[in-house]
């Protein structure tokens, strides 16, 4: 019975690294990357100003979340890359995990022979976990993610708020095209 179970659990498991899958989530990703704003309207320094009232921010910022989502979507990449980069213990452990489980998977449910005996990949993942939720807690990945939430805030907030809606946007609210 238990057996049964691990291979429906394997089942979906490789049911979501199917190729299917993984071509829809690359042309997912070209969609979004064909979506970015070149810089020099990203950085157009003659559109930043300070809002005149808290329904200004909403409007600018509801616009502006639209418009450059993929742009934001590209910072927050950025500042993620960079939170893994300077906490290097947190970067181990990933790997060490995405390593133990691609290791894993690569004996396709057989039993791991030792000189010790063999261990089933329900042993083999219980003792990656055993191994891997210590180290994850001292890698202080809760501080990390807190800091990459709201530095994300900050900066994509900031552009978003500040960023006056293109002069085209104003006369096509007012009716006036």
């Amino acid at each position: 019975m238990s057996q049964l179970l691990n291979l429906a659990q394997f089942s979906n498991l490789s049911d979501r690294f199917s190729v299917e899958r993984i071509k829809s989530d690359f042309a997912s990703l070209q969609s979004t990357i064909s979506k970015l704003r070149p810089p020099q309207e990203f950085f157009d320094f003659r559109r930043v100003s300070k809002p005149a009232n808290f329904g200004e921010i909403q409007q600018r910022v509801s616009y502006n979340l639209g418009y450059f989502s993929a742009n934001y979507l590209a910072i927050v990449a950025c500042l993620s890359i960079y939170a893994l980069v300077t906490n290097l213990l947190l970067l181990s452990v990933l790997g060490f995990v995405i390593f133990g489980v691609w290791a894993i998977n690569r004996l396709e449910g057989e039993d791991f022979v030792t000189p010790f005996g063999r261990l089933n990949t329900s042993q083999l993942y219980t003792g990656l976990l055993i191994v891997a939720v210590p180290l994850g807690f001292l890698a202080s990945p809760v501080s990390t993610l807190m800091w990459l939430i709201g530095s994300s805030i900050v900066g994509v907030g900031a552009h978003a708020s500040l960023m006056e809606k293109p002069i085209e946007t104003v006369f096509e609210d007012e009716g006036i095209v």
